[in-house]
């Protein structure tokens, strides 16, 4: 259940009060698309949903109105207690910084920086201000435009490989025929 949720967090970047609040009613898994009831003032709005999601939802249990179990209290312990035991076994406590809202920060980040369209962000994250929306171009500059020089390069022979070169964030560099070219992706 708790990979369920966060799975809907990473993909749509809604609150976790919002993931809370959602019912199986929401869900379109035939058009693959959630309705997110919006909370603290935000705007209501339709979302895409992967395949992957549309699966993990299906292996639940559609017994009741909600998705999730209502009660946020023992959902959040459990998460943070997955949590703890993780910074621990990998010895890095910044993992215990982690938060439901730091995939929501996440997927608007990495919106903006895959569109450069900051009025889809807002209305991807239910934002009433392009104000508050603002904040993801700072934490994407922050982030993808460091000062280094150094990249990973490769040679795509035909749609195929140019399609899995652009699909794992590749740029394209230089096209030297109708079927190969040179693809750059930061280190």
């Amino acid at each position: 259940m708790l990979a369920t949720a966060l799975q809907i967090l990473k993909e749509t970047g809604m609150r976790i009060g919002e993931a809370h609040k959602l019912k199986w009613i929401d869900m379109n898994l035939i058009n693959k698309t959630v309705n997110i009831t919006p909370e603290k003032g935000s705007n209501p709005r339709i979302l895409p949903i992967s395949d992957k999601l549309i699966a993990m939802l299906n292996s639940l249990q559609k017994e009741r109105e909600y998705i999730l179990p209502k009660n946020q209290g023992t959902f959040r312990s459990n998460f943070n207690g997955q949590r703890i035991r993780t910074a621990e076994k990998l010895q890095n406590p910044r993992i215990r910084k982690i938060s439901f809202h730091t995939l929501r920060h996440w997927k608007g980040t990495m919106e903006y920086h895959k569109t450069k369209d900051i009025v889809h962000v807002k209305y991807m994250l239910g934002h009433k201000e392009i104000k508050v929306t603002m904040i993801y171009i700072n934490i994407e500059q922050a982030t993808f435009l460091a000062d280094t020089d150094e990249w990973n390069s490769k040679v795509s022979h035909d749609l195929n490989e140019e399609q899995k070169l652009i699909e794992s964030g590749y740029q394209l560099v230089r096209a030297i025929n109708e079927t190969t070219a040179i693809y750059k992706k930061r280190k």
